[in-house]
């Protein structure tokens, strides 16, 4: 997974800081190449982490979220079947990087 821009710690009442959420919501529940424009929100979302994992701990099937595609959370998924806690393990990932910055 690449490096995402985060919040220096972990936000769980996250989604009003999420830079989406001023916008109208239909713009990511797109397909085809509108996925690209919705997607550009997300990578200065200082929130970006916290949508990922709700997605994909959530299993959600469609629209943009975390910077990522219904199609590219399905591949992470079946890429990583071993995490059960996307939440848990992104949240971890965020504090060692935290730790080494």
């Amino acid at each position: 997974m690449s490096v995402v821009p985060m919040t220096s710690s972990w936000v769980e009442e996250w989604a009003s800081q999420a830079l989406c959420s001023s916008q109208d919501p239909d713009a990511l529940f797109v397909r085809g190449k509108a996925q690209h424009d919705a997607k550009a929100v997300c990578k200065a979302c200082p929130v970006l982490a916290q949508c990922l994992a709700e997605a994909l701990d959530n299993r959600t099937e469609f629209g943009v979220w975390g910077g990522m595609t219904e199609r590219e959370r399905r591949a992470l998924l079946r890429k990583r079947p071993d995490i059960v806690s996307w939440k848990a393990a992104l949240r971890s990932g965020m504090a060692a990087q935290s730790k080494h910055a």
